[in-house]
């Protein structure tokens, strides 16, 4: 069958892959379109499966912010390198993903990869047909949902890491542009946890065997190490849980001290960070 310039073109415009694999996917449905569009699908299924290993440290961070202020959507779609993650077909479909989840109202990455986008397929099948058209792995690597009294989200200059906090009784005050600082703080400062009692307990038994092999290092009493270990722990919890963190623009504060300084009784119900590499 003679596959012509303009079904090979009409077919680029429908799906966006290459012109080549257009003509190869025709040919091989001899010139039906819905077989020569399953044709393309298939191939990015094949794609995605040999790089299924391959790492993603590149992509992009997006976050969307409700006109309420009170939810936000955060989505990182990563992929395997820099040139792929500017290409227009990547940051299209990045933000598609992200305002389907916002259309939508999807609280985790499971019930968005389900979603359909305008052209009717899912996110998932929207990724592999990208995939089998750029030839590198794409994933959403991670989304999330945050709501409360006041939501308030930076993006890192290089949008590949966002902050997103939630805060709770403030009387009324707008709290943006301290939302913003502790946002900030969070991508810059990798807090594991609110406070200490948010803390994974598989951390804090990792630390505390950390502190007693450094104790027994340095020699101390056998019997020395689990108090030594818990005191190491106290620091751990200083510079690792959000509350207890030292304001980074002001050191003589607290995150807990700088949220009681600015509305009295102001607290955080929940952060969200995330990074891509």
């Amino acid at each position: 069958m003679n596959i012509t310039a303009a079904d090979v073109n009409k077919l680029r415009q429908l799906t966006g892959a290459g012109m080549m694999d257009c003509k190869k996917a025709l040919t091989e449905a001899e010139g039906d379109f819905d077989k020569a569009v399953e044709v393309l699908r298939k191939a990015g299924q094949k794609v995605a499966a040999k790089r299924a290993d391959n790492e993603t440290s590149e992509g992009v961070v997006l976050v969307d912010v409700s006109d309420s202020g009170k939810s936000a959507k955060v989505l990182a779609l990563a992929c395997e390198t820099e040139p792929v993650s500017n290409v227009e077909d990547f940051k299209n479909l990045a933000n598609a993903i992200l305002q389907a989840g916002v259309k939508h109202h999807a609280k985790d990455a499971e019930t968005l990869l389900g979603l359909s986008l305008e052209n009717g397929q899912s996110v998932q099948e929207n990724i592999t047909e990208l995939i089998g058209k750029i030839g590198e792995k794409i994933v959403v690597a991670a989304y999330n949902h945050v709501e409360g009294e006041q939501v308030v989200a930076y993006i890192h200059s290089n949008r590949k890491a966002a902050g997103v906090v939630s805060f709770e009784n403030t009387g009324g005050t707008d709290v943006t542009d301290l939302g913003r600082d502790v946002a900030m703080q969070i991508v810059a400062m990798k807090p594991v946890g609110l406070d200490k009692d948010s803390v994974d307990p598989t951390i804090v038994e990792k630390e505390i065997e950390i502190g007693k092999e450094q104790a027994r290092a340095e020699g101390k009493p056998e019997a020395m190490l689990e108090k030594i270990a818990l005191g190491k722990l106290n620091k751990f919890y200083k510079e690792q849980t959000l509350l207890n963190q030292e304001f980074v623009k002001d050191g003589s504060v607290t995150i807990a001290q700088l949220l009681e300084k600015t509305v009295k009784g102001l607290t955080i119900s929940s952060f969200k960070r995330i990074q891509i590499g």
